[in-house]
């Protein structure tokens, strides 16, 4: 069926709720109707995420309730309906509007085609949904959120039975089972009860966080003062135990954003990574004092972050947090106790982490962006491990990703702001301990390592029409020259680009990046879970300034190129 097929089916038959046709015959817009109509709302390498509304093209509980079916047909045919009954999955969500209907929704329809379900009692982060899920011995789990994305999108991630989402491979399998589903009037939306159990995992959770604490000084605890926004999402309860309980006694709360709000009514934008979203707790800190601002977003798997200096409170990128994270872990493990050590990161992340590494003894590996990828390489680890293969046996210490996103320790598959919050705390508290701040400690890293000015730039090109021009975009670069001089390398890793000796190929995405001769590069890649195309920048200079000049000339050179 065509779009205006697709349109008048949901219009007309009584199937759909009322409420559903009632926002359908409001729509006087025809490219308002194409776009919902158009195509079925992808199920990609991210999972689903999309705008919440009626259509084809939308989040909602029939193309919620389609994945779904396909996705518990896929359980039951891989595992079999005894280990299904018995296992189960584990559903949570966040704090987003529809957010608890949608893994409700997700709860019968699996518990109706004879699947056992641990169900969430209440919004909970989705780290804690990766580690609930090997806790409870469960074959997968679903969490509904859109992360970081605007209030109007919601979203829907699979994880495998490790609690690491699902590569592309494993997301392959699954779409076959869905592309089945045609008929939403085949959707068996009728739950079990007795197959549902409400489940609460927080305390176990919050227990497994803190075995990664690695500062033993109480009285440097005690003494730093912290401003802690969850921004509205599920990060206040579990965050806030893990820093009581590590000792931490002068922590303040940016109150109205401690309340679970779908509307996000307090920011512009719910991501750590907007320099917005921390504005109140700034505010905040500024009338206290408090040496540290953080912030994670509605689903907790990111942590933002601003530190007092003598100018005021200046935001720490994603890449400065996780090159500090890098060295405060390192510095304060006996390495010695490891055998192989060794830390990930995704190609679209700072350098400076991995040199700070390396200079450590460690391996690094460089995985596609995504953290599913890192979460993947750690279970590659493990078994490995337990297979004998000493070629790819590591131990994972650290992995992080430039948007915002941190894993120490192996509790979880997915990054993990609770476990961040812990530790960002204590290497703020081991630094004003020693008369010092986190800016202070990453300038003696750059006089060390090099100056690195990373930043990014993102374009958002909605609609149909934005998705074509974003494939012009790539399409055009493909088939230029280096539009930078001094160009050493350029990586397309829409073909096959070789990963680290022991594993293969990395898989096949829709990236390009410029390696220059003096160790920067610019890379460039659609979002996989929003319509916008995203230029990232690794700029090394010997200074501050000089890399600041040399990230300018990059970003009019590729801003040029794309016409953006």
């Amino acid at each position: 069926m065509n779009y205006r097929e697709n349109f008048q089916l949901w219009l007309s038959d009584d199937f759909f709720d009322e409420e559903t046709r009632r926002e359908l015959a409001a729509i006087t817009d025809e490219k308002e109707i194409e776009d919902r109509f158009y195509q079925n709302l992808e199920f990609g390498t991210g999972g689903l995420r999309g705008i919440m509304g009626a259509g084809t093209n939308r989040m909602n509980r029939y193309t919620i309730g389609r994945v779904t079916a396909g996705f518990g047909d896929y359980l039951l045919d891989m595992f079999g309906a005894e280990a299904c009954r018995e296992r189960g999955v584990v559903i949570g969500c966040d704090t987003r509007h529809n957010s608890e209907d949608f893994s409700r929704v997700t709860a019968d329809i699996l518990s109706g085609k004879g699947i056992r379900v641990w169900l969430f009692d209440s919004p909970r982060p989705t780290p804690q949904l990766s580690f609930s899920i090997p806790e409870k011995k469960a074959l997968a789990g679903v969490i509904i959120t859109a992360s970081h994305n605007p209030k109007e999108y919601n979203g829907y991630k699979i994880y495998d039975e490790y609690g690491c989402q699902l590569v592309p491979g494993q997301a392959r399998q699954v779409i076959r089972y869905i592309d089945r589903i045609n008929d939403y009037h085949e959707i068996p939306f009728g739950g079990n009860p007795e197959l549902i159990q409400l489940v609460d995992t927080t305390d176990d959770f919050v227990e497994a966080v803190l075995k990664q604490s690695l500062l033993q000084d109480s009285g440097a605890k005690e003494e730093l003062q912290v401003v802690f926004t969850p921004l509205h999402g599920t990060g206040y309860v579990p965050v806030k135990e893990v820093l009581r309980r590590d000792g931490f006694t002068r922590l303040a709360f940016v109150e109205p954003q401690t309340q679970p709000d779908g509307d996000f009514p307090t920011v512009v934008y719910p991501n750590p990574e907007d320099e917005r979203a921390l504005e109140m707790g700034i505010a905040q800190a500024r009338e206290s004092g408090a040496d540290l601002v953080f912030g994670t977003d509605p689903d907790c798997d990111r942590i933002g972050a601003a530190v007092k200096t003598a100018q005021g409170y200046q935001l720490l990128t994603g890449n400065q947090t996780g090159a500090l994270l890098m060295d405060f872990i390192l510095r304060h493990t006996e390495l010695e106790a490891y055998e192989k050590p060794a830390v990930l990161k995704t190609i679209v992340t700072s350098e400076l982490g991995a040199e700070i590494a390396r200079k450590h003894g460690l391996a690094v590996f460089s995985t596609l962006t995504g953290f599913k990828y890192i979460g993947e390489k750690i279970t590659q680890f493990e078994q490995a491990r337990q297979d004998g293969d000493e070629t790819r046996s590591y131990t994972f210490l650290f992995g992080y990703e430039e948007s915002y996103g941190y894993l120490a320790g192996t509790h979880a598959r997915d990054k993990d702001g609770a476990v961040s919050a812990l530790l960002l705390c204590e290497m703020a508290a081991e630094c004003r301990k020693q008369g010092k701040t986190l800016i202070d400690r990453l300038n003696e890293l750059y006089e060390e390592y090099g100056y690195y000015r990373d930043a990014q730039d993102s374009f958002t090109l909605k609609g149909k029409d934005g998705l074509d021009r974003i494939r012009g975009m790539m399409s055009a670069l493909r088939e230029g020259d280096s539009p930078f001089a001094g160009t050493a390398q350029v990586l397309d890793y829409q073909g096959q680009v070789q990963a680290e000796a022991g594993f293969g190929l990395l898989p096949k995405a829709n990236v390009l990046k410029y390696v220059l001769n003096d160790g920067s590069w610019i890379a460039v890649r659609p979002s996989g879970t929003e319509p916008k195309i995203k230029i990232y920048y690794s700029i090394k200079g010997s200074c501050r300034n000089e890399a600041e000049k040399k990230l300018e000339e990059a970003r009019e050179i590729i801003r040029k190129q794309l016409n953006v």
